[in-house]
C-alpha cells in the first residue's frame, strides 16, 4: 500500500465508476505521460514511480474530469502535482529543482504535447468507425482484468474464438489508421 492509499479507499475497478472511455484515455496517454514525467524527474525509476502514482490519482479522481475536455491537460497537471510530491518525498537527494523551475519545465513540455498526436487522433477516429459490439470488446479488453478467459467466459465462447475477433478488430483498426495517415499526407 503507497504512503497515498487508506485502507478505506476501494480498488478502482468499472463498478465504482471507471468507464470504457477513461480506460481508453488513460492507456492512450501513457507514452506521453512518461515522457513528460520523465522530462521533469530524470530517472526511469523515478519517472516510473510518478506515473504509477498519477495513473492511480487520476483514477480515483475520474468522476472530477469533465468529458469533452482536454484529457492530457487534465493528467499532465496530475502528473505535474505528483511529480512536486515525488521531490518533496526526495528532499534529502544532492540536486533538487525548486517549484518554480519545475513548473516553468512543466509548462513548457505540456505545450510541447498539445500539439495532437495524428496516430492517436487517426485512432480516435477508427474507434468511432467501428460498430457497437466491437467498440464494447475492445474496451473490455483493455480495462483491468480483461482477460481473454475472463471474456470467453462471459460471451460463452472459446477463448480462441474471442481472441480471432480482438485480432480482426486491431486489424481492421490499423488498416484504418495507416489509410487516414496516409490521406493526410497526401497533397
Amino acid at each position: 500500500m503507497s504512503q497515498n492509499e487508506t485502507a478505506s479507499e476501494p480498488a478502482p475497478t468499472p463498478a465504482n465508476g471507471v468507464s470504457a472511455e477513461f480506460i481508453s484515455h488513460l492507456t492512450s496517454s501513457q507514452r506521453q505521460l512518461y515522457a513528460f514525467i520523465l522530462s521533469l524527474v530524470r530517472h526511469t525509476a523515478d519517472a516510473d514511480d510518478v506515473l504509477q502514482e498519477t495513473n492511480l490519482v487520476m483514477w480515483r479522481k475520474w468522476a472530477d474530469f469533465t468529458p469533452g475536455t482536454n484529457f492530457d491537460a487534465w493528467s499532465f497537471s496530475i502528473a505535474r502535482f505528483q511529480v512536486m510530491a515525488h521531490r518533496k518525498r526526495q528532499q534529502r537527494s544532492r540536486l533538487h529543482f525548486d517549484d518554480e523551475l519545475v513548473d516553468l519545465l512543466a509548462s513548457e513540455a505540456a505545450t510541447a504535447y498539445e500539439t495532437p498526436d495524428p496516430r492517436r487522433r487517426a485512432l480516435s477516429d477508427c474507434l468511432r468507425k467501428l460498430g457497437s459490439e466491437q467498440r464494447r470488446l475492445i474496451a473490455r479488453r483493455y480495462e483491468p482484468g480483461g482477460s481473454v478467459i475472463d471474456m470467453a467466459t462471459e460471451q460463452g465462447r472459446s477463448p480462441k474464438a474471442v481472441s480471432e475477433a480482438l485480432r480482426r478488430i486491431r486489424k481492421t483498426l490499423m488498416t484504418c489508421i495507416e489509410t487516414t495517415l496516409a490521406r493526410e499526407a497526401s497533397p
